[in-house]
């Protein structure tokens, strides 16, 4: 009994199976290691599944009312809007909340009070007070106004923030392109804008910092401070002032914000929600990087299979041929060996 179980297990046939399956896992898992890839080099599928993953009924319900309970309205509406997209129930309650926070929010006294804020501090909060930024920026005041008091604080031996001095004096230099070009450099003057308010108000990655003060130096780098604006100022006419200063206090080099910006085209005001609930693209990057690497272990060792189970097939398959071959010669040897005996 034993032994007619082992030849079944051993028959060609089974072989034949384990090879076919183990051969169409390898194409599977292949084919999920290729997806893992192009997520890997598209940011939009690779924080919408992260999203997937973090956001429920709970955690979009605490994360709006934190926002509110800061009256951070526009956080809370793109919170909103983003459970919404992803199919992700939210009590009636709280979505008149942030209809009536909007409402407030948008009152004509508090948008002038905010745009006089963001013209004189040069600190923007929201649209309202960084329209008051790009004004005085795009008339030189708020550049000549940072320049001035950096510049004092330095020659009078204060501490000086040498990067809001640089960007101040780039930011001259950009303003006259601006009109130059007849507004065709705007963008990057509002992003240039946005990364010089950032750095005032402490929201500048120091990793980024020191990745652009690196390739100032390098002449093959020099324009890296211009497209690191222009994807800023996409970020921000696309997603808004609050994004945009969210992407630059998460960036640790250029390349994340201009990920950040491939996501705010394609998610416009919700790319700001997106950054709270999943973070810097570098851990999904790390994420999508491991899994890359796990699909492929498990594919090597399918590929492993497959190629055991046909060599275990062809040997079966040989074994039973040579065996089959004995068999039939065996009578005819059988014949032989007698002639010699009977004479």
């Amino acid at each position: 009994m034993h032994n007619r179980l082992a030849r079944r297990f051993r028959h060609p046939v089974l072989a034949l199976v384990g090879a076919a399956s183990f051969g169409f896992a390898t194409f599977m898992l292949i084919r999920a290691a290729s997806q893992e890839a192009a997520i890997a080099d598209d940011p939009v599928a690779l924080y919408d599944r992260a999203v997937d993953r973090v956001l429920d009924q709970a955690r979009a319900g605490r994360e709006i009312d934190a926002a509110l309970a800061t009256d951070d309205t526009d956080l809370a509406r793109n919170l909103l809007d983003l459970a919404v997209e992803h199919g992700v129930a939210v009590d009636p309650r709280v979505s008149d909340r942030v209809k009536d926070a909007g409402d407030n929010a948008a009152s004509v006294t508090q948008a002038a009070r905010r745009f006089v804020q963001g013209l004189w501090t040069g600190e923007p909060t929201d649209t309202a007070s960084l329209a008051g930024v790009f004004v005085s920026d795009l008339f030189v005041f708020g550049d000549i106004r940072d320049f001035a008091r950096e510049g004092t604080r330095y020659v009078t031996g204060r501490p000086t923030d040498f990067w809001v001095l640089g960007l101040a004096g780039a930011g001259i230099g950009m303003t006259a392109v601006t009109y130059s070009s007849l507004g065709v450099g705007a963008p990057a003057r509002m992003g240039l804008s946005v990364v010089k308010a950032g750095r005032r108000m402490g929201r500048l990655n120091p990793s980024l910092v020191m990745r652009l003060t690196r390739d100032a130096v390098k002449v093959e780098k020099a324009g890296g401070l211009v497209e690191l604006a222009g994807d800023v100022g996409r970020i921000e006419s696309k997603a808004g002032t609050q994004a945009a200063l969210g992407a630059l206090q998460i960036a640790e080099e250029p390349q994340d914000v201009a990920r950040v910006a491939r996501l705010a085209v394609a998610k416009g005001g919700k790319t700001r929600a997106i950054l709270k609930l999943v973070g810097p693209a570098a851990a999904l990057l790390a994420a999508s990087a491991f899994n890359f690497a796990i699909w492929l272990f498990w594919a090597a060792l399918a590929l492993f299979g497959f190629v055991s189970s046909c060599k275990a097939a062809v040997e079966r398959m040989t074994l039973r041929h040579l065996q089959r071959r004995k068999m039939r010669r065996a009578p005819a040897e059988l014949r032989a060996l007698a002639l010699p005996s009977r004479a």
